[in-house]
This record gives structure tokens, C-alpha cells and sequence, in this order.
């Protein structure tokens, strides 16, 4: 752990809903400005952190007296919009009293799917680390809908770690960590002091449900470390309610569950291809294809693909799939998915003859394709 967190230059930390907001009773001021203090220490020690806060909802559920969370969309883009007044004036004065400068940023999906709105907030987040400033992120609960959200902030926190190439995502709790059952319900569960990021085995032990609060659980944040290991980041999951649990943690003691990330960095452009959680669609592969993909790093050829589904334009991007529909590998489609039904099966060479013009000779360039 001394490396995951000690030796991190730049750390996302991610606040849960029922630590933020005291379990729903409404912002805990005094939590806050516990974080506050505890980031403003590792400033001093030269560490450049971002926050990823939970708590719009159910601030806003508070402030406007609902003692359920609603189900209709825009009655949750309603209450975050009034809960985001309140959880950023909070942030700003905590952090104020040690002299550091806050600013809000809120993201939807469609700023991390659309290229140039992802390197725009990659730029602008990069250069408030550069001046000091501590951004705190949120998603923008008042314009985006199911089929554009993030779905939780542990996602969220993965993305802005592989965004600004953080080193390390802590995820902090009201749980101590993973355990290797359920210890609201299994007294005997043991903590997992450490594992790695995306062991198939973890996903099956955080299976569950979150608090009513949040939209989460623990099974989000093992997907959510399995994701930031792909920009290299190792992921800590600890209790927020632990005293001094960040400063602890960047001295190396041993707080919680780490899981490691054991592969290399992706290069940027990968990274924003694996980090699309909406695809345009989807290609069915033949096992050579699948082949050709995983074990040869070539790219992905028209006479590789036995089946498109979806509707999606040229540029797109799409999961490979092999015959049992597990995800291999997306990419940039050169053809929309109308004219990649008409070759798929076929050599690159007809596609002229079928299409009346030829754009690339393969379907997805290995450049523009990521295993997964």
C-alpha cells in the first residue's frame, strides 16, 4: 500500500452519499471540513488532489423536505440542482479556511464519448491541478438522463482518474472495505487487506446492493478499480469515518482493501476509447477475428464480422464481441453500421465493388482499437 498511496502524485478521492450527507439527515459540515484539512495536508506535502463528491440528491431531497428519493427524472434533476448549491458553498468555505481555492466541475457522459469535450475537460482539470486549485466533480444530475449517465460516482471517480492520470482512486465508505462476504449479515466476514484490480472473483463477492441513498455499492467499486488499473492507477477502498483515514493512508499504513493495478498504462487515446460507457453498437466476430485480435494485434477486417447490431454513423464506437457475446475489444468504426452489413463477411478488396467507394481497408484500425 506504501506505493499505492504514499508515492501518488495525484490523487482522486471519491465521498460517498451517506458520508456526505450524514446518512441523509444533510450535509455533515463537520466531515467535510475533516476532508478539507486532511487534503490541505497532502497539498502541503506536494500531492495534487481531486475530489469526486457525492451528495447533490440527497441534499437537495432534504432541502425540499422528501424523505424518499424520487423516481421520475425530473424530479432527481430538480432536487440535484438545489442540492448542488448547498454541496458546493460547503466545499468552498472548508477548504477556504486553509487557503485553498475550489472550483466545481460537473460532467455528464457525452463530455467523456465526444473526443474533443474529453480532451477539453482532461485541459481544464490539468490545469487547475497545475494552479493549485482542488476541482470538485460531481455528475451534472440536472441535464443528463438514463441513457447518458454515469449510473454512480464510483464510475465517475474511476474516469477522472484515468482522465488526469492520477496515480491512485481512494473510494471512501461508510463499509472499512471488501470483505469476503456481507458483514451486515455474516459476523464471521473477513476484510480482503489487498487483491487486484479486476479479479473476476471480487466482482462475485461485491455482488449487492448500496444504501437508499446512493446508487451504488460495493460491486461499483470493484468495477470502478478494475477500470481506473487501465491508466495504471491502484484503487483503495477505506472508510471514510476513519480518523485521519487519508493521511494514515499516505503514510502507508494499511487501511482497507487496495487492489492493484498490474497492467500498463493505456495510451490516451485507448483510454478514451475504453472508457465509453454508451457504445454505438455491436460487432459479432468469427473465432479467427477474435483471434487476430487478442493474440496478433492486427485490426479488425470486414470478413472477420458475422453480425451488427445497433445503428451507428461512421466514426462510431463499438464493442467487438466474440460468439458467446463477451466483450473483447471496441474501436472507431470506419463504416456505419448500414454499410458494414453489407460487407461484413467479405473481403477488404470488394468493398469498392459493394460500396461504390473505399474509405479504409479495414472495418477498425488497430490504432483505434483497445482490448478489453
Amino acid at each position: 500500500m506504501i506505493r499505492a498511496i504514499a508515492e501518488a502524485g495525484t490523487l482522486v478521492i471519491k465521498v460517498g452519499s451517506t458520508l456526505v450527507t450524514n446518512e441523509g439527515r444533510g450535509l455533515d459540515a463537520a466531515a467535510i471540513a475533516r476532508w478539507a484539512a486532511q487534503v490541505a495536508q497532502l497539498r502541503a506535502l506536494g500531492k495534487r488532489c481531486v475530489l469526486v463528491s457525492s451528495g447533490a440528491i440527497a441534499e437537495g431531497m432534504l432541502r425540499l423536505g422528501w424523505t424518499r428519493r424520487p423516481s421520475a427524472m425530473h424530479e432527481l434533476q430538480a432536487a440535484a440542482a438545489v442540492g448542488q448549491m448547498g454541496l458546493a458553498q460547503c466545499y468552498e468555505s472548508c477548504f477556504r479556511e486553509h487557503g485553498l481555492a475550489t472550483a466545481q466541475v460537473l460532467l455528464t457522459h457525452a463530455d467523456m464519448a465526444d473526443r474533443e469535450r474529453y480532451l477539453n475537460a482532461r485541459s481544464t482539470l490539468r490545469t487547475l491541478l497545475k494552479l493549485g486549485v482542488i476541482p470538485v466533480i460531481n455528475e451534472n444530475d440536472t441535464v443528463v438522463t438514463d441513457e447518458i449517465r454515469f449510473g454512480d460516482n464510483d464510475t465517475l471517480g474511476a474516469l477522472v482518474t484515468n482522465l488526469v492520470e492520477a496515480d491512485a482512486l481512494v473510494i471512501l465508505t461508510d463499509q472499512a472495505g471488501l470483505y469476503d462476504a456481507d458483514p451486515r449479515r455474516d459476523p464471521a466476514a473477513r476484510l480482503i487487506g489487498a487483491a487486484q484490480a479486476g479479479d473476476p472473483r471480487l466482482e462475485t463477492i461485491a455482488g449487492g446492493a448500496g444504501s437508499d441513498l446512493g446508487r451504488g455499492g460495493m460491486i461499483t467499486k470493484v468495477l470502478a478499480a478494475k477500470r481506473a488499473a487501465r491508466s495504471g492507477a491502484h484503487t483503495v477502498i477505506a472508510s471514510g469515518r476513519e480518523p485521519d483515514v487519508l493521511l494514515r493512508l499516505a503514510r502507508g499504513e494499511e487501511l482497507g482493501t487496495l487492489l492493484r493495478a498490474q497492467t500498463l498504462p493505456l495510451a490516451a487515446r485507448k483510454q478514451w476509447l475504453a472508457d465509453h460507457l454508451n457504445l454505438g453498437g455491436r460487432l459479432t466476430l468469427d473465432a479467427g477475428a477474435v483471434k487476430a485480435l487478442a493474440s496478433a494485434g492486427k485490426s479488425l477486417l470486414p470478413i472477420g464480422v458475422r453480425e451488427v447490431s445497433g445503428e451507428f454513423e461512421r466514426g462510431a464506437v463499438v464493442a467487438c464481441v466474440d460468439a458467446a457475446g463477451r466483450e473483447i475489444a471496441r474501436g472507431l468504426a470506419n463504416y456505419s453500421a448500414a454499410e458494414t452489413r453489407r460487407i461484413l463477411g467479405r473481403p477488404s478488396g470488394e468493398i469498392e465493388s459493394i460500396l461504390g467507394y473505399v474509405d479504409e481497408p479495414e472495418l477498425i484500425h488497430r490504432d483505434n482499437l483497445v482490448l478489453l
